[in-house]
């Protein structure tokens, strides 16, 4: 079954019109034939986009309940068994109701599309995976639901829903995409121009990138080598001199000057991967043009010019970027120069710069790499002094009669500066040349190609030998050269591998880059296989075009093992290159295997964790549980006998008895089954915007009415959180103080704001906590100091932090100035943060900035739900909220001896700091 199609539109914010444009794509399907469903679409109460829902077939929505409330998703197995040829699928990144078929919506357009059904969706530039921390430093809000990239760049069509700050800002003005009530809030906290143009120059850039990749993809395609300049992209060619610094600054103003331009530095190499450069320089130059927003690339090459010429070309490059020679004049007998070379044989499509600076004409002042052979520059010299040398000493010598010894010692210096050039062919052709004409022209008899005396004949015998042997001893130098160099440069990828170890790093898709770079090939895959028969799969890959599916597919292969290979495409390496090839092959073998060892070693510690935690619980079980049942034992036993006559008084007592030790078991038990939920992270925050002086309150039922003063101001903003959730953290925290305060010191419970969070501090005035504890208290199964046993089983605090930090909120513990503890519980203040955080993520409408469904559900997650960073009045409050003063003191707890938190249970005094 061939898989389906996805079309996407992309938005720089919510409002843009995404789902608008989606459902006028859906009308013009339906126009044309087309059997176009409606999966799941959500208009947000937007009458224009409701409007456009009409006509189209709507699939019914699958209802899952959830904490006591109605939910909506698409039903899955709904769509497939309509099996449309389009469905239409609103708001990708979305996550789904727990109880859910899958846990994200972009795993349902999956099976979708794996079922032949053609999808089209939308998606916002924020809930990209890996523009998270970019997001969130732009508007201040942190993304929880998020898509992975490639899911989106998979997508056969991208379409860009764009829209100016302004227009943006008016459609919210006019009501068109939030509730009246809401429309304040936005503009003046997400929805602020500076946010909206960072958001929207974040989307067409990734746009631009997208478009990049399929450009680049059908140039390598269609083999176009003419450059296309649909964008500044500047090349700049690195010798590893100190120059470099100024080139690379150069191109990067260059780049500044046009929109969207691009620097990339490239340092050829010869062949055989060896660097003539300062590896020290190549490394700062690397950093420099990293930190500038660039891309360093090494290239391999013998011929300077060709390779950065078709680098250039190969990345479609506007512009290249040169640096002045650092030849001395008399260097230029050997040729014009590679920026003289590029400059000729540029082209008109690429425009060459010439950079002058400090280091011109003042010589290389680098060895000069001789590469793996002699270069065919030397060899054609070589052949010119071979042959034209010996023909102009003799038109020389007819003229001066130096003796024929003189004559044979020119003629052998002649041939040993063609070999010196060349090598040993132009060295043989110069002797044969060179004996030849002694022979002819200065061995009696003259011009006559017979020698008369048989000394001349030892003498011209030995000046071919002597000839023969010098062009020898040049040719195995240089092959020597040629092994040392690719020795050097062999040491010196394998200490690249050897550093890669040491230093930990198991990216497998940034090793096989660098094996893409040193060989110069097109793609790098790394495949592998169950068995002999199972098919190849593909582990890791870098380099453009589609992946190898098979090695025999390859135009290089290299094995590891019985079921594994290293494949590359591009072109066919020579047979020396292998040894290194398979160091790299050897090395990505082991890179795959330390990261699946350390997924494994992941889930051993997941499993000890666990482990550890059934063992402390097996211990609470043994002791903490059996007192308090044998207490209710013997009591209810005591009752029930008939031997004694007990008393009112004491009949009360033994209830009182029993009571407590019901109660003390009901603590226990729950704050057991309230770990195990967050060590499994299942613990879900039902977040809403409350104010803390309707929550806090009710957290003191457990306590005594005088042993905690309260000190929360009405003017404190609005908090986002889970009221039964803070109700817990809150409880434990106060009953944990009042156990260890000393009589007569009530704890006290005081709220702040603080920029763009909430305070709550709980303090008290007992002996405190070492600071090397503080962290150690909040463990599970933790006792501090002497706690006795009959304390509790050590998860009060542990409990406390996880319910705190499912909010998206933080709980620490510090001193108390004068003696005591103080725990410091931070809440999001209403208005500028995420919705629920934690182990378990929750439903979300992510087109929803304001988070408030219309089902009063659950908070939003991936919207921008808090519309932007710290206000100046410490947090976000609404314009016409009435300004009451504030109080102080103390507060009597309900009548009731507790209030029941998510859980269903009444609170209890948790264990010690930490118990």
């Amino acid at each position: 079954m061939a898989r389906g199609k996805l079309r996407i539109y992309l938005g720089a914010a919510p409002g843009v019109g995404k789902t608008y444009a989606m459902l006028s794509e859906a009308h013009r399907r339906v126009e044309r034939g087309k059997d176009c469903v409606v999966a799941f679409v959500e208009h947000h109460g937007r009458p224009r986009t409701e409007v456009m829902l009409s006509g189209l077939e709507q699939v019914p929505r699958k209802e899952l309940a959830y904490r006591g409330t109605a939910f909506t998703e698409m039903d899955v197995d709904a769509v497939l068994a309509r099996r449309p040829r389009v469905a239409l699928v609103d708001e990708l990144a979305h996550t789904n109701v727990p109880g859910s078929r899958n846990a994200k919506r972009w795993q349902d357009v999956e099976e979708l599309l794996a079922a032949g059904i053609d999808v089209v969706s939308t998606v916002n530039i924020q809930h990209l995976e890996s523009l998270g921390d970019v997001v969130e430093s732009i508007t201040g809000v942190r993304q929880q639901e998020t898509v992975p990239d490639e899911v989106v760049r998979r997508a056969d069509q991208i379409e860009l829903v764009d829209m100016s700050p302004e227009a943006l800002r008016r459609r919210m003005a006019h009501g068109n995409v939030y509730q009246p009530d809401k429309v304040d809030a936005a503009l003046s906290n997400y929805f602020r121009p500076g946010n909206l143009t960072a958001l929207r120059e974040l989307a067409l850039l990734w746009v631009a990138d997208r478009v990049d990749e399929y450009l680049q993809r059908y140039r390598i395609e269609h083999r176009v080598s003419k450059i296309w300049g649909s964008r500044e992209r500047i090349v700049v060619g690195l010798t590893g001199g100190p120059e470099g610094r100024t080139l690379i600054r150069r191109a990067v103003r260059l780049a500044e000057k046009g929109a969207g331009g691009e620097v990339l530095a490239v340092y050829i190499s010869s062949s055989d991967g060896l660097t003539s450069a300062s590896p020290k320089e190549l490394a700062v130059q690397r950093t420099l043009v990293e930190d500038l927003g660039g891309s360093f690339h090494h290239v391999v090459g013998d011929d300077v010019p060709a390779a950065l010429l078709d680098f250039a070309r190969g990345v479609n490059a506007t512009q290249i970027v040169l640096g002045s020679s650092r030849r001395k004049t008399w260097q230029y007998v050997f040729g014009p120069g590679v920026g003289t070379t590029v400059a000729r044989d540029s082209g008109p499509d690429l425009d060459v710069h010439i950079v002058t600076h400090d280091e011109v004409a003042k010589g290389r002042g680098l060895p000069v790499a001789r590469g793996a052979r002699l270069g065919r520059a030397r060899v054609v010299w070589g052949w010119l002094v071979g042959l034209g040398g010996p023909v102009a000493l003799a038109l020389g010598l007819n003229a001066v009669d130096l003796g024929l010894a003189n004559d044979m010692l020119l003629f052998l210096t002649v041939t040993v500066a063609a070999a010196l050039l060349g090598g040993l062919l132009p060295a043989l052709g110069s002797a044969a040349l060179g004996c030849l004409l002694l022979n002819y022209f200065y061995t009696p008899p003259l011009h006559r190609w017979t020698v008369a005396d048989p000394k001349n004949i030892v003498a011209i015998v030995i000046f071919v030998g002597v000839g023969v042997s010098v062009a020898s001893v040049v040719d195995l130098a240089a092959r020597r050269t040629h092994q040392a160099a690719r020795l050097r440069a062999e040491s010196e990828i394998l200490s690249y591998l050897a550093g890669n170890v040491l230093r930990g790093e198991t990216s497998l898709e940034a090793l096989l880059e660098r094996v893409r770079e040193t060989f110069g090939m097109e793609s790098a895959a790394l495949l592998e296989r169950a068995d002999d028969l199972a098919p190849w799969t593909c582990a890791g890959r870098a380099g453009v075009g589609g992946p190898v599916e098979r090695p025999e597919d390859a135009d290089v292969d290299v094995p590891v093992g019985d079921h594994m290979a290293l494949a590359l495409t591009g072109r066919v390496l020579p047979a020396e290159d292998r040894r290194v090839l398979a160091a790299f092959a050897a090395q990505a073998a082991v890179v795959l295997d330390r990261r699946r060892l350390r997924e494994e070693a992941d889930r051993a510690r997941a499993l000890a964790e666990g482990n550890r935690i059934r063992t402390a619980l097996l211990a609470a079980v043994s002791h903490d549980l059996r007192t308090p049942l044998a207490g209710i034992k013997a009591a209810v036993s005591s009752l029930r006998s008939d031997d004694v006559a007990w008393s009112e008084e004491d009949q009360a007592e033994l209830l009182e008895g029993i009571e407590a030790g019901a109660d003390r078991l009901d603590h226990l038990v729950g704050n057991l089954l309230d770990m195990s939920r967050l060590q499994t992270g299942t613990v879900t925050a039902l977040v809403r915007e409350i104010d803390l002086d309707e929550v806090v309150p009710m957290a003191l039922g457990g306590v005594a009415e005088d042993s905690v003063e309260l000190d929360v101001p009405e003017t404190l903003p609005m908090v986002a959180v889970d009221a039964g959730l803070l109700e817990r953290s809150v409880a434990n925290l106060v009953e944990n103080a009042v156990k260890y305060s000393p009589p007569g010191r009530p704890v006290l419970v005081a709220a702040s704001a603080l920029a763009d969070r909430v305070e709550v501090r709980i303090v008290d005035r007992g002996p405190g906590v070492p600071d090397d504890a503080k962290e150690r208290i909040f463990e599970p199964f933790q006792r501090h100091g002497d706690a006795p046993r009959g304390a509790g089983v050590g998860l009060g605090l542990a409990v406390a932090r996880g319910f705190a930090e499912a909010m998206g909120g933080t709980l620490t513990a510090e001193d108390t100035p004068g003696g005591g503890l103080t725990m410091v519980l931070t809440l999001r203040a209403a208005g500028v943060g995420e919705g629920a955080v934690g182990s378990g993520e929750l439903p979300d409408r992510t087109d929803d900035p304001t988070g408030s469904l219309a089902s009063g559900g659950l908070q939003a997650l991936g919207g921008p739900q808090a519309f932007g960073g710290p206000q100046a009045s410490g947090g976000f409050q609404a314009p016409d909220d009435p300004q009451t003063p504030g109080r102080a003191g103390r507060v009597d707890p309900p009548d009731r001896p507790g209030r029941r938190g998510p859980v269903g249970r009444t609170p209890a005094p948790s264990e010690r700091q930490a118990s």
